[in-house]
């Protein structure tokens, strides 16, 4: 008997864990047995591997083989086994030498004719095999680039299978002829999934709302959500698109962190194997419970529009017109940061900390003016209770905005301050909040869990007396208390201000009980 062993990587969400691939050749009726719990994708490995191994001018044993997936009793799942597969199998049977493999991690999916084909979920995969103590990695060449942003890890690539044998055994490469390994089509067409921001959106585009753009630049320093309520034409759109141009780009290891996600989604662009801006995501209203936060078959599990916008912004634009229960499914990320999908096979985690933004129409018939609506009172209050008391109390910030006047349209320009500007000032609120974080786990103001909150950064008594007062009448809830206490820190690093004084604490108090439908 004759025995190999490769390694792999499952992926379970974002999370992934190294699988030690082993193949034995021994006697008994020819073929290839597969075992350790696959998938239906990963049985059909033994006609993948069989026709890529034939067409790479390599000999298949003519013996049983039989192929390990260790640990056993975990599902593996999806075709990138098919290298570490062939490979094992190849050494077990000499034609490859073992101990050339023996360290290797390979990752990606073969094609019949032996091309090395790309594939989703690369970064998180081989960030599995780093923290695992893992050195060196196997992928596509399509998937190189990816591969290579994890740091002290050694990136070897191939396009076929021929080239990576060549290189295992200390030969010449293979003439090979120049292919386009990029992503299939259904890879571009899942990555106009998000939506980019055009690069000449800057807030000086806005005319008037001058309280809408403060409260724009106290979401981008602290994370907090925002809610804009208004008829059509007062600009809530306008403003939504612009908050990624107040937001500083995202550090590495965050970058790591979001690209991993688009990686499993097999969103990434083409020549932009790293995200570095905070992804903006506005789904439809028509997007369903598992489209948002993510879900499908127990076979394939997809982050969803919450974990696409993780670090970043989710705008949810006509906010009423979504399924009441594809906004309430949003209150568990919201406090948690995170999803967790739950199937018979396992479960599924998913980073989801993300700026919410709402914006919504006073009533169904759109009206640009309120003396032209032609809606009931019922029929206002019927609409506006589509979005629901307990997620609008996990909204920091809250306006209700008024029609610019011409006033303000004409001449507003002189007066508006542009993206560049407002950014700045951000940058240093932000600088502020982390050197005061400095030892937990916290980078903004809106991460700051309740209880460390009213422990270690509740204000002045002087300062809580507009708020207290507010809790004592009912008006403020326990959970509205801690995000007014959020955003008063983040006004106070605007200001400059070592703690929130009466003034923070009241501005907060006011954005958060305004333009609540």
């Amino acid at each position: 008997m004759t025995l190999a062993k490769t390694r792999s990587v499952s992926l379970v969400g974002v999370d992934g864990f190294v699988v030690d691939v082993e193949a034995a050749i021994t006697s008994g009726v020819p073929g290839l047995h597969l075992v350790g719990l696959p998938d239906t994708a990963l049985s059909e490995a033994r006609d993948r591997v069989r026709a890529a191994i034939f067409n790479s001018g390599e000999d298949w044993p003519n013996r049983h083989v039989t192929v390990s997936l260790f640990p056993a009793s975990m599902p593996k799942k999806g075709s990138t086994f098919d290298i570490s597969i062939a490979i094992a199998l190849l050494a077990a049977a000499e034609a490859v030498p073992a101990r050339a493999c023996a360290g290797l991690v390979l990752i990606g999916e073969l094609g019949l004719d032996g091309r090395l084909r790309p594939i989703q979920g690369v970064l998180p995969a081989v960030l599995a095999a780093a923290n695992q103590g893992c050195h060196t990695v196997v992928v596509p060449r399509a998937n190189a680039a990816e591969a290579e942003l994890v740091p002290g890890m050694k990136v070897v690539s191939a396009s076929t299978l021929r080239g990576l044998l060549c290189l295992l055994r200390d030969e010449p490469p293979p003439i090979e002829e120049d292919e386009e390994d990029g992503p299939s089509p259904l890879t571009d067409k899942l990555a106009l999934r998000q939506q980019d921001i055009p690069p000449d959106l800057d807030l000086n585009d806005v005319r008037g709302q001058a309280e809408a753009r403060r409260a724009l630049e106290i979401s981008a320093a602290g994370g907090h959500h925002l809610f804009f309520a208004g008829p059509p034409g007062c600009g809530k759109t306008m403003l939504a698109e612009r908050l990624p141009t107040l937001m500083p780009p995202l550090e590495p290891d965050i970058a790591l962190e979001v690209t991993a996600i688009h990686s499993v989604a097999g969103t990434l662009r083409p020549g932009q194997p790293l995200i570095t801006q905070p992804p903006f995501y506005a789904p439809h209203h028509t997007a369903s419970r598992a489209s948002m936060v993510g879900g499908g078959s127990g076979r394939v599990l997809q982050p969803g529009a919450v974990s696409l916008a993780h670090r970043g912004i989710l705008f949810l634009d006509e906010a009423p017109e979504f399924i009441a229960g594809t906004l309430d499914a949003l209150r568990q990320p919201l406090e948690e940061g995170e999803v967790r999908i739950s199937r018979i096979e396992g479960m599924a985690r998913f980073p989801a900390r993300f700026t919410l933004v709402l914006a919504a129409n006073p009533c169904p018939c759109a009206a640009a003016k309120q003396i032209d609506c032609s809606c009931a009172p019922g029929v206002r209050r019927k609409y506006a209770s589509r979005l629901s008391g307990p997620l609008l109390d996990r909204i920091d910030l809250k306006l209700e905005l008024a029609p610019a006047t011409r006033a303000e349209l004409r001449y507003d320009l002189e007066f508006a301050e542009s993206s560049k500007v407002v950014a700045e000032r951000v940058q240093l609120a932000r600088e502020r909040t982390l050197r005061r974080l400095a030892g937990t786990p916290w980078r903004s103001n809106s991460e700051i869990p309740g209880p460390e909150l009213r422990r270690r950064f509740t204000p002045p008594a002087d300062a809580m007396q507009g708020a207290d007062e507010a809790l004592q009448r009912g008006a403020l809830s326990a959970r509205g208390l801690d995000r007014v206490l959020r955003v008063a820190w983040t006004i106070a690093d605007l200001a400059g201000h070592d703690e929130p004084g009466p003034d923070d604490v009241g501005g907060a108090l006011m954005l958060w009980s305004a333009g609540r439908p």
